[in-house]
């Protein structure tokens, strides 16, 4: 059985005069993925920054290794990746100066770097500067921390957004190493991810209107 890394207890969250999720509770061990789906404006995003220690307007709790999130941020932040639903590569950098400020929180080797946008497909464009990217190469500036991240959890938010053919196949071989590695994933993706054996679906709900 996993042991719990990641664990949320029942939160409350609302935005908007709208309550996102009320009572929820989540928990992501080692070795397991964890894909949320649901409706537009279900709050996916905002869990997902919540768990990532972005958002800290809720109530409940959430836990790292069974301690309170805010009193082991700086230890948090070292072991988790967060990708928001935007690709945050600055386009007035090149990929590899992109990747460098991406992956400066960690100490990765400069070989390790130019290797990880060879991986992505990038190999050739790594000088280029990304606002003469397309957004699918763009993605894979990105993507390309997946590679060298010392990170076990990794909380992804529509990771699959503007990839290929190839470069979805790329990424879901990634999630699947990872987990396989005993890493754990926190994902949101209309993406169908059934090949990964220890996949765990949380779906959340319409939202309602406050009562007057």
């Amino acid at each position: 059985m996993a042991s719990i890394q990641l664990q949320a207890q029942q939160l409350y969250c609302e935005r908007d005069d709208r309550v996102l999720f009320d009572h929820l509770d989540v928990s992501l061990g080692n070795g397991e993925l964890v894909q949320i789906s649901g409706p537009n404006g279900a709050g996916k995003t905002t869990l997902l920054r919540l768990l990532a220690g972005l958002n800290q307007d809720f109530d409940g709790d959430v836990l790292w290794h069974q301690q309170p999130l805010r009193s082991v941020y700086a230890e948090y932040a070292q072991q988790r990746l967060f990708m928001g639903h935007l690709s945050a590569v600055k386009k007035a950098l090149t990929p590899i100066e992109n990747l460098r400020w991406l992956t400066s929180g960690w100490s990765v080797p400069e070989d390790a770097l130019w290797e990880a946008l060879t991986e992505v497909k990038l190999a050739g464009y790594e000088e280029t500067l990304c606002q003469q990217l397309s957004a699918g190469q763009q993605r894979r500036v990105a993507l390309a921390r997946l590679c060298v991240t010392p990170a076990p959890l990794w909380i992804l938010d529509e990771p699959f957004t503007a990839l290929d053919v190839h470069g979805v196949s790329w990424l879901e071989t990634q999630l699947q190493q990872h987990v396989e590695r005993g890493g754990s994933v926190l994902i949101t993706s209309h993406h169908a991810l059934q090949s990964i054996p220890s996949l765990r679906q949380l779906q959340l709900g319409v939202t309602r209107e406050f009562e007057q």
